[in-house]
């Protein structure tokens, strides 16, 4: 099995020009990038009213999303940081406006212009420090609030991920929530290895009955419901309520630090070299409040 390429190297340098066309030129790639992408239009739930809708396309690579979202009759804006992968695009021609850009570095885009947004297979890579100046946390808190600012109120933001572990799973997630999205996580096929796939599917505005998750899809292509996928937490779909738990408080000692404590951290500030006074039968004895 393969490494994962944001293992490998920036996106960047990986996706150079022989990579870029080996993966434009796969056919089983170009498959697969157009089912995932049908998929986060579907769960794009945009209204059926034959109206076209201007759409982003984060991490649009060589444009095999763009073209799925040209033939639903939308017009799309994408944003990729690998100019081999642009070039690419700009030889086939696509129908959407190509940016090059960092989505870790914020969108640049103005605010509410964006009539939705989906990302396939991108959003993992700001989870890996490429450079001395990477930083995953504040890269993620500087896409989701760029993200939620170009976005027009209520609209939805679809991102399917591959994470590599579940604090990646974790940390994507809470950045999306700290932002001011509201929804959760989507699994299609959750009991299946190689075919499970995540969504984040987001709302941009506070949560109502408009922003309810959908439910993923099971082993027969049908919608799973919630009871199904409950077993394993991991594979739960995540409550737009979860943005509102209370931070867990840290366990204090009703007594405060000991004796045993104060006379240790003196011994280590001895250690150091540093003057401390020496230990008496006061040491970290309390005060009384007044004499």
């Amino acid at each position: 099995m393969s490494s994962r390429p944001e293992l490998q190297a920036p996106p960047e340098i990986f996706y150079d020009d022989t990579e870029a066309r080996k993966y434009t030129s796969s056919s089983r790639i170009a498959e697969i990038q157009t089912k995932l992408s049908e998929r986060a239009l579907e769960l794009l739930a945009l209204p059926d009213d034959g109206v076209p809708r201007l759409l982003l396309d984060i991490g649009c690579g060589s444009g095999l999303s763009g073209e799925t979202i040209t033939e639903n009759g939308h017009q799309w804006v994408g944003l990729d940081i690998s100019q081999s992968m642009l070039n690419v695009a700009l030889e086939k021609e696509v129908e959407g406006d190509l940016l090059l850009g960092d989505m870790g570095q914020g969108l640049g885009l103005r605010p509410g212009v964006i009539d939705g947004a989906i990302s396939i297979s991108a959003v993992q890579w700001l989870c890996n420090a490429d450079k001395s100046s990477h930083e995953p946390r504040l890269r993620l808190k500087a896409f989701f609030g760029s993200l939620y600012r170009c976005l027009a109120r209520g609209a939805r933001a679809v991102l399917q991920v591959y994470p590599e572990n579940l604090a990646q799973h974790e940390l994507i997630l809470s950045y999306a929530m700290r932002a001011g999205f509201a929804g959760g996580v989507v699994v299609d096929f959750p009991h299946s290895t190689k075919s499970r796939k995540e969504y984040l599917v987001l709302t941009c505005g506070p949560p109502s009955l408009s922003t309810t998750i959908p439910n993923g899809k099971g082993e027969d292509g049908e919608s799973c419901s919630d009871d199904e996928s409950s077993g394993d937490e991991e594979n739960r779909t995540v409550c737009i309520s979860d943005r509102h738990r209370p931070r867990k408080k840290q366990k204090i000692n009703k007594r405060g630090k000991g004796r045993e404590w104060v006379l240790r951290k003196k011994e280590q500030m001895r250690r150091k070299g540093n003057v401390v006074p020496p230990d008496t039968k006061y040491t970290a004895r309390k005060r009384k409040s007044r004499f």
